[in-house]
């Protein structure tokens, strides 16, 4: 079956609710599947609480059972079953929140369920991730902005698309900031790994891929980024298919 992603740069904008900004989209990804149940992946949420990684998953799943409740979605998290693969084997659609990418790909690997959501996702299970879990639908980690505050056993991830993600892309290098602009590291990481295409995707932006259409929504441009080429800018709704 066709893959039917929605990879989403950012989970909440200045001024606004948690998942404000994106409600709308994730409630018609989910709805056009008649979609009524999601399991969720909080594992990159490693600073909810200072109590316990436990606690601060158990924070983070009730923050976002909050938003899905009120948008007709029960949530269940992988952190809370006794055989997190099979929870993933059996999900109707998978949520993957943002946080740390490092600790979430760790775990991810650790559990087991990196493949079994890669399985599902290829079968076309619907995937939506943000932040680190739009991150970990590309090939590797390797273009994440999180510090490795962990080591994963691999920093392969879902490989659901055949280039990287940037979330959160700035353009700006703050005032006094004598250090690498995010353009500069991206250039790094292509100097290393040259046959790899990068989008920045900047605040209020999202991908949406449905068998062989990517879309870029939102309301902010995105850039692309190849090696030894001048980065190119994409305007929401234009077709990426090319990128596949």
């Amino acid at each position: 079956m066709a893959k039917k992603l929605l990879l989403i740069s950012n989970s909440t904008m200045a001024g606004e609710a948690y998942l404000g900004w994106p409600r709308t989209y994730i409630s018609d990804f989910l709805n056009s599947e008649g979609i009524k149940k999601v399991t969720f992946v909080p594992y990159a949420g490693v600073g909810l609480s200072d109590e316990s990684l436990e606690a601060s998953y158990n924070e983070y799943l009730k923050r976002v059972s909050g938003v899905f409740g009120e948008l007709g979605f029960e949530v269940e998290s992988v952190h809370k079953a006794p055989n997190p693969v099979l929870m993933v084997n059996e999900a109707e659609a998978i949520a993957v929140g943002g946080g740390n990418t490092f600790h979430l790909v760790a775990m991810m690997h650790k559990t087991g369920i990196m493949d079994a959501i890669r399985g599902k996702a290829e079968r076309g299970t619907p995937y939506m991730g943000w932040s680190a879990g739009a991150n970990v639908a590309c090939p590797s980690l390797k273009t994440t902005n999180d510090m490795p505050i962990i080591e994963p056993a691999s920093f392969n991830t879902l490989n659901l698309i055949p280039f990287q993600i940037n979330p959160h892309y700035l353009d700006a290098n703050p005032e006094g900031h004598g250090g690498e602009t995010r353009q500069q590291r991206i250039e790094e990481f292509l100097v290393v790994n040259r046959t790899i295409k990068v989008l920045g995707l900047r605040e209020a932006s999202m991908l949406y891929l449905e068998g062989k259409l990517l879309k870029l929504l939102g309301s902010r441009d995105m850039r692309l980024f190849e090696f030894n080429k001048e980065p190119v800018e994409y305007k929401p709704g234009t077709d990426l298919s090319f990128l596949l």
